[in-house]
This record gives structure tokens, sequence and C-alpha cells, in this order.
């Protein structure tokens, strides 16, 4: 198997930074958006102003709102809103066909309703494709400034998931590779809705104590949920579970947090997400966790009450003023 040409199907702050890294060699990266308006003036400006302000895109990376531009790819990246990836995936099978492409999914999400992962939505369109997840603690805006990065890419074909770690891998964006692709995507996916709860205990000026502890169970709910769905737990302590729900719960730099911040002030959900540009992964992916622990009668203390706090209007400080009063227990019970 050789990558020699490679789309991007998103092009906001995930995909644009993952363009920019996988094109500074000059490698050949078409990168397709929907909203022709953007995609105009960053053929224009080779920039993404809307997302990543000031980072210049290689010439070597093709600006697209045609999606028949992807049909050459030997690797199709996947860098969409969750909630959109199901129609767009329909979409690009219509346009371009039978392929033979490596599909990566770069989503962290759980679709509503199905319960389905993202590589199984995948699977369903694309039946004979080698489908791979990345996932890691990687922040847009730092990859695009070429920090330091580590990152796991999981794919049942080991040879498959070899070749893209050699492939797209790099000093500056270290890639590991894993055959568990349910573990990978849980991880990256369930950690946002922790992240919010981080961010509410922040807004509610809680403290360090309180954040740390809040952060320890999430850990231990993201196992209890994840081994449920279809995980393991080794595969959660590494960099796509307990990495990336560390970044996410800290980072100032996270959607996540700054959307459960912004509810610990008293700010309302619909107010915060018209003023985003950006799609906050925890407030669709809340809803979706909480039906599958519902389904499997999983205990989830942390995500039901950020679930009520998203979809039932219920009170951030009342919520975590309830998860304080939970009757104390062992704590590997």
């Amino acid at each position: 198997m050789r990558i020699v040409n490679t789309a991007i199907i998103g092009a906001g702050g995930w995909g644009t930074a993952l363009a920019g890294l996988w094109a500074k060699d000059g490698r050949h990266v078409v990168l397709w958006g929907h909203n022709t308006d953007r995609i105009a003036r960053m053929q224009k400006t080779r920039e993404n102003s809307d997302y990543l302000p000031g980072r210049q895109l290689p010439d070597s990376v093709h600006i697209t709102s045609e999606l028949g531009d992807c049909a050459d790819a030997d690797l199709i990246v996947l860098a969409t809103p969750s909630t959109a990836l199901r129609n767009i995936v329909a979409h690009l099978a219509k346009v371009i066909g039978l392929t033979d492409a490596v599909l990566l999914s770069c989503i962290k999400g759980i679709e509503h309703g199905s319960g389905m992962r993202m590589t199984e939505i995948l699977r369903e369109t694309f039946p004979q494709n080698k489908i791979a997840v990345l996932s890691g603690p990687n922040l847009a805006t730092e990859v695009a400034r070429a920090l330091p990065t580590a990152t796991v890419i999981a794919c049942d074909n080991g040879d498959c998931a070899g070749t893209l770690q050699a492939t797209l891998g790099s000093p500056r964006f270290r890639i590991y590779t894993s055959l568990d692709v349910a573990s990978i995507e849980l991880g990256g996916a369930l950690k946002n809705v922790f992240a919010i709860a981080a961010g509410i205990s922040d807004g509610l000026g809680l403290g360090d104590n309180a954040k740390a502890a809040l952060v320890a169970r999430s850990l231990a709910e993201l196992v209890r949920l994840g081994v449920a769905m279809g995980g393991t737990v080794n595969a959660f302590y590494g960099l796509s579970g307990a990495g990336d729900l560390i970044l996410t719960c800290y980072s100032e730099h996270s959607r996540n947090h700054r959307v459960g911040k912004r509810l610990g002030r008293g700010e309302l959900l619909p107010e915060i997400t018209t003023s985003m540009k950006m799609v906050a992964e925890g407030i669709p992916t809340a809803r979706s966790a909480w039906e599958c622990a519902q389904r499997l009668n999983i205990a989830t203390p942390i995500t039901d009450q950020v679930y009520s706090i998203l979809y039932q209007q219920k009170e951030p400080a009342v919520a975590l003023e309830e998860l304080l009063k939970r009757e104390p227990k062992p704590e590997q019970a």
C-alpha cells in the first residue's frame, strides 16, 4: 500500500491544521470545505482566517469546494463535525463512486440514536475499504504551529496502520499505532463530555482540588462506559483516553472546556453556541453517551449531570452539588 495523494474532508480548524502539517514536504493534499465563501477566501489568501488566522497553507494544498476533486486520493481523511458525517459520506460515495482509498476518521463523536462510532458509519458506506481512526491530545492550534504532538492511529489491519504511521508521522507529530479501533475512538469521543464538566467546575470557581477529583472520577467513568461499549481497559489509559482527557479538561484552548466554563459562569447554552464558530463535540456526544449508558445500564453520574445541564436546563451549580452529595463508596467501586 502506497499513499501519494491525500484528501481532507472538512476545512475547519482541525482539517486545515492537518492539511498544513501533511503538505509541508510538498506532498499534494486536497482540502475540501462545504462553505463556498470561506473556501473562496482561502483560495485567495491561503489562510483559514475563521479558524487558524495567521497560518499560511503551503502551495501544495489544493483548496476546493468540489468533492469530485477528492476522487484520485489514496487516503481520504474525515475531519467534519460528527453530526454531519453520515450525510457527507453518502454524498462522497455518490460523487466519487468506488474507491480503493484508505479512510481515516479524525472525528471525535458518537452518533445520536444509533450509538455508532464514526468508523462504523464509514464502514456502512465503504464496506470494502481499509478504515482507521486518528485520536489523541491534539489541539489544532498547536499542530498548526508545529509544536510537539503525539497521537494514535488505530486500524484492524496492522500493515495499514504502519503505513499511515510512516507516511503521516514526523518528529513533531509522533504517531503510535493500535489495532484497538473501538477503544481509541471511544476515548477521543467520551472525553469531550468530561471536559464540559471540568469547565463548569472552573466557571463555578470550585478550585483545583475539586477539579482534580472530577477529572479522576471522569476517567473512571470513561473506562466503565467505554468497556461496556466495546473498548478495553488498558487502552483508555493511553493517549486517546487519559491523555486527551487531561488536555481537554485543563486547556483554555479546548472548546468543550470553554463551553463548560461559560455555563458555570451563568451563560445560557444557546447564547454560547451561537457565538462560537467551531463545534464543541461534547454537546452532541453528551446526549449520545447518556443514551448509550441508559441502554447498557451503566452508572455514569458525571455524564448524567452534564446531559441534564445541556438538555434539561438544570442549573450547573445544582448539578455539581448533586455530584458532591452522592453516597460515599470505595474508590474502585
